[in-house]
């Protein structure tokens, strides 16, 4: 698959914006979203980020390029930290057979 002129590519997202927060993905919908949206003005966050399927779970990543800023989100809306280097690779990219998610 190739990307679009200008768009931001996986590997442009992970070096730009390395601090990443793995949540739940029914917790990143409808409302959530927006109130998620409004918290992350004037944070480092990317405007694009990711999702992720671990034991039939959908994850969403958002992605900042500050420690500080991933912190914030973390404690104000949970999540774990996720590494980059652990996502699947070619055809299996969005899957996370490594990151154990505690709780979930």
């Amino acid at each position: 698959m190739s990307a679009r002129k200008g768009e931001l590519t996986a590997a442009d997202i992970d070096r730009g914006w390395p601090f990443q927060i793995a949540l739940d993905g029914a917790l990143c919908t409808g409302q959530h979203s927006a109130v998620q949206a409004e918290f992350c003005k004037g944070l480092s966050r990317c405007v694009r980020g990711h999702s992720l399927f671990h034991d039939d779970k959908t994850f969403i990543v958002q992605c900042f390029s500050l420690k500080e800023d991933a912190e914030k989100f973390m404690n104000r809306f949970g999540g774990e930290w996720f590494d980059p280097r652990e996502r699947g690779r070619g055809n299996q990219w969005n899957k996370c057979p490594k990151v154990k998610f505690a709780g979930r």
